[in-house]
C-alpha cells in the first residue's frame, strides 16, 4: 500500500511538468513562425512605411494566403504614390489575378498623368488585358511613331502604282500615328493602317492624267490620302502621311538616265511605230485580199463571155434551120469577121512597132 501511494505521488508530480514542456515547446514554434513570418514581410513593410505607401502586416499575409506577390503590389503601390497618385491594393491585386502586367498599368498612368492625358486605371487595366502595352501606347501618344508604307518586313520595298496614261511608279511612304487610347480596346492594328495608306497612295497614282503630275506634286497624293479617314475603326490617329521616295520602274540600277522623260518619250515612240506598223501590215493584207477578190471576179466575167461565145454557133445552126439567116449572109458575116481580126493583127503590129 505504501508502495502504491509513493508511485501515485510521483506521477502526479511528473505531469505538471510534461505539461509545462509542451506548452513551453508550443509557444517557442509559434515564436518561431511568428518571427519567419515577420522576417519574410518586415523588408516589404518596411519599404513601404517609409515611402508613405503604408500596407499593413495582415494585408501582406493576405496577399500570400491569395497567391499575390505581396513585393510586386508594394512596389507598384510605392510607384503610384510618389508620383502623387492614390492606388489602393484592392485594386492592384485584383488586375494580378486577373492576369494583368501590374507594374506596366502602374507606369502607364504615371506617363498619362505627366503628360496630361486622360486615363483612369479601369481604362488602363482594360487595355493591358486586351493584349495591348499600354505603357507603350501611352508613349506613343505623346511621341508618335513612323511606319513605313509598304511594311519592309513583310517583304515589300516599294508600292507599285500606274498612272493613267501607263507609266509604273514606285512609291514608299512614311506615316506618322499617334495613339488613339479611347480607340485602343478593339480598335485595329497596324498591318490595317499599311493595308489601308497603301491602296490609298496606289488609287491617287492611278486617278492622275500623267506620272509627270505625281513626280511634280508627290504632296497632292499624300493631301488626297490624308483627307480620305484613313484612321477610322482603328487604334491610331494618322498625324501626317509623307511620301519618302517615287521613282519610275526600270529607272534604277544599270538603267540610270539622266533625263527620265525623253527616255519615256523614246519608248512610247518605239510603241507608235510598232502600233503603226501593225496597222499598215493589216491594211496591206486587206489590200491583197481585195485585189486577189477583184482577180476571181474577173476570171469568173471572162468565164461568163466565154459561155456567152459558146452559144453563137448554136444560134446561128439555129437560124439556118428556121431559115432567118441563108448561106449568103452566113458568108457576109465571115468575111466581115475576117477582115475585123485582119483590122486588129494590123493594129497590134503598129502597136508593138513592127
Amino acid at each position: 500500500m505504501l508502495a502504491e501511494s509513493f508511485n501515485h505521488a510521483q506521477i502526479v508530480a511528473v505531469v505538471p511538468d510534461i505539461v509545462t514542456a509542451a506548452l513551453a515547446l508550443i509557444a517557442i514554434v509559434v515564436v518561431i513562425i511568428i518571427v519567419v513570418i515577420v522576417g519574410s514581410f518586415f523588408n516589404v513593410w518596411i519599404r513601404a512605411l517609409t515611402s508613405g505607401a503604408h500596407v499593413s502586416f495582415w494585408n501582406l499575409i493576405a496577399m500570400k494566403l491569395r497567391r499575390v506577390s505581396p513585393k510586386l503590389i508594394v512596389d507598384s503601390r510605392i510607384q503610384a504614390v510618389k508620383a502623387g497618385m492614390e492606388m489602393p491594393t484592392d485594386r492592384l491585386e485584383a488586375h494580378y489575378l486577373a492576369g494583368g502586367n501590374v507594374m506596366n498599368v502602374v507606369r502607364a498612368l504615371i506617363a498619362a498623368d505627366k503628360a496630361n492625358i486622360p486615363l483612369d486605371f479601369k481604362q488602363a487595366a482594360a487595355i493591358d488585358l486586351a493584349g495591348r502595352d499600354v505603357f507603350d501606347a501611352v508613349r506613343t501618344s505623346v511621341n508618335p511613331k513612323v511606319i513605313d508604307c509598304p511594311d519592309p518586313a513583310k517583304g515589300n520595298q516599294m508600292l507599285d502604282a500606274v498612272s493613267r496614261d501607263g507609266i509604273r511608279l514606285l512609291v514608299k511612304a512614311r506615316v506618322t500615328v499617334r495613339a488613339n487610347l479611347d480607340r485602343l480596346v478593339g480598335g485595329a492594328t497596324e498591318d490595317t493602317i499599311i493595308a489601308r495608306v497603301g491602296q490609298g497612295i496606289v488609287s491617287a497614282i492611278g486617278s492622275s492624267l500623267t506620272y509627270k503630275e505625281v513626280l511634280e506634286n508627290p504632296d497632292e497624293i499624300s493631301k488626297k490620302v490624308l483627307k480620305s479617314g484613313l484612321d477610322a475603326s482603328t487604334a491610331f490617329e494618322i498625324v501626317s502621311i509623307d511620301i519618302a521616295d517615287i521613282s519610275i520602274a526600270g529607272m534604277s540600277g544599270s538603267r540610270e538616265v539622266a533625263n527620265v522623260g525623253a527616255l519615256l518619250e523614246t519608248e512610247r515612240a518605239e510603241a507608235d511605230k510598232t502600233l503603226r506598223q501593225a496597222e499598215a501590215e493589216g491594211r496591206r493584207a486587206m489590200a491583197i485580199a481585195s485585189e486577189q477578190e477583184m482577180r476571181a471576179r474577173v476570171q469568173e466575167m471572162q468565164a461568163k463571155v466565154i459561155e456567152a461565145q459558146a452559144e453563137v454557133p448554136k444560134s446561128i445552126a439555129d437560124a439556118f434551120h428556121k431559115g432567118n439567116l441563108g448561106i449568103m449572109d452566113f458568108y457576109r458575116m465571115q468575111n466581115v469577121l475576117a477582115d475585123t481580126a485582119m483590122r486588129e493583127s494590123i493594129a497590134e503590129g503598129d502597136e508593138d512597132g513592127s
